[in-house]
């Protein structure tokens, strides 16, 4: 429908990762949160409980985008994505139809720049002309005023429109920061963009969000403290759905011995390169995007060396 509402881009990519051959379901992920989506109390997930404000910090090559494309194209409307999950974890789920593409999803990663950009208006300015355009497209009967906030013009789609809400999956969020054209008063601003369209408004169902540093790191005092924040050390939670654990790389390589002629990689040799990554709780787990990569080119290589400067803190740990 739209660049960032109900977009066809997230199924098209989530479609082409589920055929791969080293595809790992993750899709059980959805029992984690599914609950924020309901509008009372369910017999197959209990009580509706918990903060509908999630962020997801990791080091790159973790599948945080894989995952990403994952929520917004089981949630998102218009591309009917059926075929991607009915074999899937999440298909078991006696909820699995309810929420089938059933929501409105807007899903926005921030590490995609205008042409060249060269200041944080214009940046931001794509995002919102944009969303305009989707909301526009989405809702004729609303007048879409350009020169309103985002967020007035949601509330006013939810005024005028019957049980409309959204669910916000926000990938990269913190990409602004790495970029050499950003000021300091540029971040205070983009703080104040996202805690303007998402803290405390009736119109957010769910607010998933991705970064590779912690919040704390950019956002100081109140504006994005809705977000429970899980990061690799800090909680167990959500643990298992970044990054492969041992069995999952076990069913792997069992994958890769069936399919490959000539062996170049043993299951010893996986684990000594790339399962230097620990959880709270010390369970080990292997960068996902650099086991597929050696098992894909047969050969163990530096996959992690661009993982960035989260792993300066959470790689190795004992």
């Amino acid at each position: 429908m739209g660049i960032y509402l109900n977009s066809k881009k997230a199924a098209l990519l989530y479609r082409k990762e589920v055929n791969a051959a080293f595809f790992v379901d993750k899709t059980r992920m959805f029992d984690e949160f599914i609950g924020f989506l309901e509008t009372g109390e369910d017999d197959s997930i209990g009580p509706v409980t918990g903060n509908p404000y999630i962020c997801i910090t990791r080091p790159r090559r973790f599948g945080k985008t894989v995952t990403a494309n994952m929520i917004a194209s089981y949630l998102g409307k218009v591309v009917d994505s059926r075929d991607i999950f009915d074999g899937l974890d999440v298909s078991k789920r006696k909820w699995y139809e309810k929420h089938l593409n059933k929501h409105n999803v807007i899903y926005i990663s921030f590490n995609e720049l205008p042409r060249e950009c060269r200041t944080y208006r214009e940046y931001i300015s794509r995002i919102e002309r944009a969303l305009f355009d989707d909301l526009a497209r989405a809702f004729p009967n609303v007048e879409i005023d350009y020169e309103m906030t985002v967020w007035d013009t949601l509330n006013c789609i939810l005024e005028l429109e019957d049980d409309v809400r959204f669910t916000f999956v926000l990938d990269e969020w913190d990409f602004i920061f790495h970029t050499d054209f950003i000021t300091d008063s540029d971040k205070k601003e983009y703080i104040g963009f996202l805690s303007n369209l998402l803290k405390d408004q009736p119109y957010v169902e769910l607010a998933y969000m991705t970064g590779i540093l912690p919040i704390a790191k950019y956002s100081s005092g109140s504006a994005l403290n809705m977000f429970l924040e899980y990061t690799m050390v800090s909680e167990e939670k959500y643990s298992e759905y970044f990054g492969f654990t041992e069995a999952e790389v076990d069913d792997l390589y069992s994958r890769y011995e069936k399919y490959t002629k000539e062996l170049r990689i043993t299951r010893e040799g996986l684990r000594e390169w790339y399962d230097g990554y620990y959880t709270m709780t010390g369970k080990r787990i292997y960068n996902s995007q650099s086991v597929v990569s050696a098992l894909m080119n047969n050969n163990l290589g530096n996959y992690w060396t661009s993982s960035g400067p989260y792993d300066e803190i959470f790689r190795n740990r004992i």
